[in-house]
């Protein structure tokens, strides 16, 4: 049931026929059929398959269909505000299947409906803690969880267990909410995951004005959680953790850390880090640096005070960051000169309305169709599901190309070719240095908009791409290796950050001393589920090693899935006389054996790639090479190990792995 908004009680016929003329009619048609159950919705209208922007879409074929769907919303709407219906059923759940086939356009898979309706954001807690047993007050009390970081993760978690009603603390070594949102303010920073999706669960409803917001509209939304839940009494700002130490005999753990009072101590049962992947600026050393006049920082250090008018400004580095400054910097008039050097091309993306805001109408019919945002919401994570991303993304041993690695990758390959044809026509020696070596998705993908992006800035009067590598820096410039000098006024590194350092520069230590870096010593950060270490009881990661979303969902709702996971755990703490919770080793590395099976067949693991997609052992650390499907699986509940699941149509090899692991309490998780 939801409430409608005063709003539609005084809306004109006229103001609500513009409204659904906005609306994508494949969401209306779902949409309406379940809150109606109108059946002429149902049958007769075909639905076709076009491409749109690097990826391809569902649409209507017919606009008589067209015009059908959005008449009967429209007339719905009408229909709430004569009646003066103030709370509006959400229809039979055994409807809802059908509802969201109808705006996919096939069969949602009966296997996978209590997945997608939990993304649906219906119910807010959908992810949360359900208690199997509801423990004493007593138990609570004697229970306390230490979460570190408040970014999108922390909060998640914090928002959880405030709900579950488990004493917690959240340390945050910033001043403020936010993590990387807080911390990345330079021009153009903007979210490449659509902000539809970019939300959890429980802000589904939470408004955003543009389809991919910018770093200020994620920053709000992140303190809306902060403030909406009532969370900053939770929080200690301005407080870094130095180490993380179990105690064997307390069955505790040490936390110390350093705030604006000094150095300090605190106790928890549990801990959960959400320290993110992306949130240690990775900063090189420039040989002469130290002699450099002008302005020098870090991207996610952007000064809130510089001014670049007339300056002459360097950024270094082409990344997501790097392709999103730079055409920010040269809109500005003010600005003198732009360089950016870059060593390696990236693949861009382009992206229908990339910078582009919502038109009004949109936000209005968040505000006023029931349940709209939320339909919308499963429209885009439909079309982020692995039977759609994967392909792209799969290595086919048996495809013989030299620049692509399956089918797939070479029809978006070619997709990208055309596109940067497009914009360097009168330009081939843009073309040629543009050009990436290693195959599309072997990188992070840079969605860019299609009108205005880095392929038009390097082409602007006022923007030099220079694509080569920093040889040496003097009081007043840049110089290459061959001896060319670009004298600039400020220097900015656009260089990523160590996303392989996982935990880093925190000193966690498990049982018997044990250090974190002793168990990756072999080649880097694994865990199990992306989040439990053997040795390491009641530790709890998010956005661990291998839960960048690769196929399939977004980063965002791996945290979510994992955050769950680690609530079921505690809950058996809580409620038993047990006292830690942990995987056994040869689970650990079982799952890491399969791990790495499923990677080897990732485009992401080209030799031609260079980025944080690999560590230095030559293997990923931080990207997910399971079907997400699988992971939810996974990760539903470790206290109950659900019936057989029957196959879907579609998927892919690597579910075969489904039963690889059991996590579950009594087989690769041990309760003592």
């Amino acid at each position: 049931m939801t409430t409608m908004h005063d709003e539609l009680l005084v809306a004109s016929d006229e103001t609500i026929d513009d409204a659904v003329q906005h609306a994508d009619p494949l969401v209306l048609r779902g949409l309406v059929y379940q809150l109606t159950g109108d059946e002429s919705l149902a049958s007769g209208v075909q639905v076709e398959t076009v491409v749109s922007g690097y990826r391809s879409k569902q649409v209507i074929a017919e606009d008589s269909d067209v015009a059908m769907i959005r008449d009967k919303a429209a007339a719905f709407l009408k229909s709430c505000r004569d009646t003066g219906q103030h709370e509006v059923p959400f229809g039979p759940m055994q409807r809802l299947r059908r509802s969201l086939s109808l705006i996919v356009g096939s069969e949602v898979p009966a296997a996978e409906l209590e997945l997608w309706t939990e993304q649906l954001g219906i119910d807010p807690f959908a992810r949360g803690l359900a208690w199997t047993h509801p423990p004493t007050p007593e138990q609570l009390q004697d229970f306390s969880v230490i979460v570190i970081g408040a970014g999108m993760g922390g909060l998640n978690a914090a928002v959880h267990l405030s709900e579950a009603g488990i004493p917690f603390t959240v340390l945050e070594k910033n001043d403020e909410v936010g993590g990387t949102w807080y911390e990345n303010r330079y021009p153009g920073a903007r979210v490449d995951t659509p902000s539809r999706i970019y939300t959890h669960v429980f802000g589904a409803d939470f408004t955003y004005p543009s389809p991919y917001c910018e770093q200020a509209e994620n920053e709000k939304y992140v303190n809306w959680i902060a403030d909406h839940f009532d969370l900053r009494k939770h929080i200690t700002f301005d407080t870094e953790v130095s180490s993380v130490v179990w105690d064997e005999p307390a069955s505790m753990w040490t936390v110390t850390a350093a705030g604006p009072d000094g150095e300090h101590t605190l106790s928890a049962n549990a801990i959960i880090t959400a320290v993110g992947l992306l949130s240690r600026p990775n900063v090189p050393h420039l040989d002469g640096i130290e002699r450099f006049r002008g302005q020098y920082f870090h991207t996610a250090r952007w000064p809130a005070s510089l001014d670049v008018t007339g300056k002459r400004v360097a950024v270094i580095g082409s990344g997501c960051t790097g392709y999103q400054l730079v055409p920010e910097l040269a809109k500005n008039h003010d600005v003198e000169h732009v360089y950016l050097f870059q060593r390696t091309p990236n693949w861009v993306y382009d992206t229908p309305g990339y910078l582009s805001p919502y038109p009004a109408q949109v936000n209005w019919l968040d505000r006023n169709f029931p349940y709209f945002a939320n339909f919308v919401r499963f429209a885009y994570s439909w079309a982020l599901r692995p039977s759609a991303t994967a392909p792209a993304n799969e290595i086919d041993p048996a495809f013989n190309d030299p620049h692509a690695v399956s089918a797939a990758n070479k029809e978006l390959r070619d997709q990208r070719l055309a596109f940067m044809r497009s914009k360097f026509a009168d330009r081939p020696d843009l073309m040629e240095v543009m050009l990436p070596d290693a195959p599309p998705m072997s990188a992070r993908p840079v969605l860019v908009d299609r009108d205005y992006s880095i392929y038009d800035a390097i082409q602007r009067d006022n923007v030099t791409l220079v694509p080569e590598g920093v040889g040496h820096v003097t009081e007043d410039a840049i110089v290459l290796d061959d001896g060319t000098e670009y004298p600039v006024d400020v220097i900015v590194l656009a260089t990523g950050f160590r996303a392989n350092d996982f935990l880093w520069p925190m000193d966690i230590r498990g049982r018997d001393g044990a250090a974190v870096e002793d168990l990756w010593q072999k080649d880097g950060a694994r865990a199990y589920l992306g989040n439990l270490m053997p040795g390491f009881p009641n530790f709890f990661m998010l956005y661990g090693p291998n839960t960048n979303a690769n196929v399939g969902f977004a980063a965002i709702h791996l945290e979510e899935l994992v955050t769950r996971f680690a609530l079921k755990c505690i809950e058996a703490l809580v409620t038993s006389d047990k006292h830690t919770v942990e995987v056994t080793t040869d689970a650990y590395w079982k799952y890491n054996d399969a791990l790495d099976e499923a990677a080897a067949t990732k485009a992401y693991l080209d030799r031609r790639a260079r980025n944080y997609y690999t560590n230095e052992h030559g293997r990923s650390a931080t990207n997910g090479a399971f079907d997400a499907r699988l992971l939810w699986e996974w990760l539903r509940d470790p206290g109950n190990r659900p019936p057989p699941t029957p196959k879907t149509d579609d998927e892919a090899d690597i579910m075969r792995m489904r039963g690889i692991i059991s996590p579950y309490f009594g087989d690769d998780l041990t309760l003592s």
